[in-house]
């Protein structure tokens, strides 16, 4: 499997980093705090009792309805092998999603479906990735009859709109929440779902699916700080800042020509005038993310990040222009 993703790469973190989707105006400090003190020196408590009742209690759920997660990518991928192993041989995606849906479905022999009435599985995300909109078709997948898991890793990162899905409707699927990216601490990989009200059993067997402490000292401090109103009220604070820095960004690159397509994250897709020179400006330590590998050739994912990032952004942007 070649993996393509945003963040580091062979050479390095990034100086001016447009390739991912975390909130530029971290680290939350308190988040970053809880992380640096974690004690890594003991296990944690392989239930995750206290983890699991604080998750519980933030989305006013019961704590029975909480399955942790070493990362999205490994309850995508263990969610998708509980399915196969329960008997479903279908799955249905967006037409524009995240990679690792796809991957876990062909490891796990899923037949792609366009109809998601004919699926066993289906995968929901919004804002999805890479355009950051609501997905169209979310309330006919709902009513499909499939399993339907929605991923909410950057509903945190919301600036515009809301779900598509009332609450009540939010109560009949899976809910997979990924807070490092909204917390500015990608690097720190733990994620959670909460099960529809109704599949407490299966959330069960999805836990005797997991292996042994899926979440280290790190992960657990960062769930934990991650639902305290300190970082709550960091990142409401944060979102102001992120609004105010994506009209500015999309304003810039309209005037050089591109084509801005519209979202309601912390992130949008742009397709240039001509085609982009992604090694040289990597060497001036700039990184996009081209999204053909998210179904959406010809554009470029763009993070939002401060003005600085964008000036040299746009420098490095013209200087192409008076090289061709």
């Amino acid at each position: 499997m070649t993996i393509t993703h945003g963040g580091p790469d062979a050479l390095g973190v990034p100086r001016w980093d447009f390739s991912t989707n975390a909130n530029a105006c971290g680290p939350c400090p308190g988040a970053l705090a809880a992380v640096q003190q974690a004690d890594a020196r003991h296990y944690p408590d392989p239930a995750y009792t206290a983890l699991r009742e604080s998750l519980a209690a933030f989305h006013s759920v019961d704590a029975a309805r909480i399955v942790l997660a070493g990362s999205a990518s490994e309850f995508i991928g263990r969610f998708t092998a509980w399915v196969a192993r329960e008997g479903g041989r279908r799955v249905w995606l967006p037409a524009l999603a995240y990679g690792d849906y796809a991957h876990a479905s062909q490891v796990c022999e899923l037949e792609r479906m366009r109809d998601p009435a004919r699926a066993h599985l289906a995968w929901l995300c919004e804002p999805a990735s890479p355009l950051g909109e609501a997905e169209p078709q979310a309330h006919r997948v709902v009513a499909s009859g499939a399993r339907v898991v929605l991923d909410r890793a950057y509903e945190p990162l919301r600036l515009s709109g809301r779900s598509s899905l009332e609450p009540a409707t939010l109560q009949q699927v899976w809910q997979l929440w990924t807070p490092n990216k909204a917390m500015g601490l990608t690097g720190v990989r733990g994620a959670y779902a909460i099960a529809p009200a109704c599949a407490v059993p299966e959330a069960r067997a999805l836990d005797q699916l997991a292996p042994s402490w899926p979440l280290g000292a790190h992960a657990v401090a960062l769930l934990d700080a991650w639902v305290s109103p300190a970082a709550q009220d960091w990142l409401a604070h944060s979102l102001q800042s992120l609004a105010r820095w994506k009209a500015e960004q999309q304003a810039m690159l309209t005037e050089l020509g591109w084509t801005v397509l519209p979202s309601d994250a912390n992130y949008f897709c742009a397709a240039p005038p001509r085609s982009l020179d992604a090694v040289a400006l990597r060497a001036a330590g700039i990184k996009l993310r081209d999204t053909a590998s998210l179904g959406l050739p010809g554009h470029w994912r763009l993070g939002v990040l401060p003005p600085e990032a964008q000036s040299a952004l746009r420098t490095a942007l013209r200087c192409a222009e008076v090289s061709l």
